[in-house]
């Protein structure tokens, strides 16, 4: 008689990764980098960088919401009951994904980095991150993602108005790459949206159905 296969369990990293979604997310970076491209590579966008303006925050608001879904906890008084404190891991978790999400979206974006391409694609997916982390704080994961939606939307009907074209710190997401204002706006959100998950970790939520 042949003996039974023994199935080997699946690794501590493993389990963490599924019960995160991170392979979902990852999956989510790569169809965001790939519409990128394929926008960003026609014509029109390429003659007139303006055009990449949407992506810019389109793509970023995709990644950032794969990113805050993966941050639900289905064992929070497990993590909090821990012997080793969590929230180095939710830190390393939220630093490898934004670094992941930030260079398939830079990459994805051809020309000069001085107009709307990957300086700002970064930028942006950094600011976006920092949002939907703090929202995760706030509201939960599964609703993480809607105060970076309603910014990025408030922001790209607003920009167009000549009282908020020069504002760089309000109107980041619509700034072509290298200002500075744009920048530590951006760096500022993601530092504190960052170190809040961190700390405190997304808010406690229903079993998901």
């Amino acid at each position: 008689m042949n003996s039974p296969r023994r199935v080997t369990p699946p690794t501590a990293l493993a389990l963490y990764a599924r019960s995160r979604a991170v392979p979902t997310t990852l999956a989510a970076f790569v169809c965001a980098a790939l519409l990128t491209f394929w926008v960003a590579g026609r014509p029109d966008a390429f003659l007139d960088p303006y055009r990449r303006v949407p992506l810019l925050s389109l793509a970023p608001l995709l990644a950032s919401a794969a990113i805050g879904l993966s941050l639900h906890s289905y064992a929070r008084d497990l993590d909090e009951t821990a012997v080793r404190p969590w929230w180095p891991r939710r830190l390393a978790h939220l630093l490898v994904l934004s670094a992941l999400a930030a260079t398939v979206l830079a990459l994805a974006v051809p020309g000069q980095a001085q107009v709307f391409g990957s300086a700002g694609m970064v930028r942006n997916t950094l600011g976006a991150v920092g949002i939907t982390a703090g929202g995760a704080v706030l509201f939960g994961a599964r609703a993480s993602w809607m105060p970076t939606m309603l910014y990025f939307s408030a922001v790209y009907l607003s920009a167009a108005s000549p009282r908020m074209s020069g504002e760089t710190i309000l109107t980041w997401p619509m700034q072509t790459g290298p200002q500075t204002g744009a920048w530590a706006a951006a760096l500022a959100l993601y530092v504190l949206g960052s170190a809040l998950y961190a700390l405190r970790g997304a808010r406690p939520e229903g079993p998901r159905g």
